[in-house]
């Protein structure tokens, strides 16, 4: 299982200090989450404050996540064939390689602990995580999972 690292800051703050959203886009953000519950990074895409990208990028930082942009990434088919499709929109996840007793996954929310047990039960495998954005990992899904 990974060591959860210690929360500095949390993602709105450091969207902010980065300049990505403006205070009050983070309240408008954060009422909504209450009301209707969800991720808050998703909650900040969906409303246009902030891009995929930029989540990810501060999910890594704050973290300690590496980033992986799919987009340009070859997965053997055989790893594919670990994860079924079910669990891997389920989660959001998408098996990325294989290494001896570990696997490696990009997933859009690296914190969902239940996912990773359950890919660990599954495979019998040491996880390893990476972050890709939402969108990347459905298309790889949609690619790789029609083969």
């Amino acid at each position: 299982m990974i060591l959860k690292r210690a929360i500095r800051k949390q993602l709105g703050e450091l969207l902010i200090e980065r300049k990505i959203i403006t205070p009050e886009q983070l309240d408008k953000a954060l009422d909504l989450q209450k009301k209707q519950g969800g991720l808050l990074g998703e909650i900040l895409i969906e409303l246009g404050f902030a891009k995929e990208e930029d989540i990810a990028q501060i999910l890594t930082a704050q973290y300690g996540f590496p980033y992986l942009p799919l987009s340009n990434y070859e997965i053997n088919p055989q790893v594919i064939e670990l994860v079924p499709l079910r669990i891997a929109k389920q989660y959001l996840l998408i098996p990325i390689d294989k290494i001896g007793n570990n696997i490696t996954l990009a997933m859009s929310n690296p914190l969902n602990t239940q996912a990773i047990e359950d890919i660990e039960i599954l495979t019998g495998c040491n996880v390893q995580v990476f972050i890709s954005t939402s969108s990347d990992i459905k298309k790889a899904i949609d690619e790789y999972y029609k083969k």
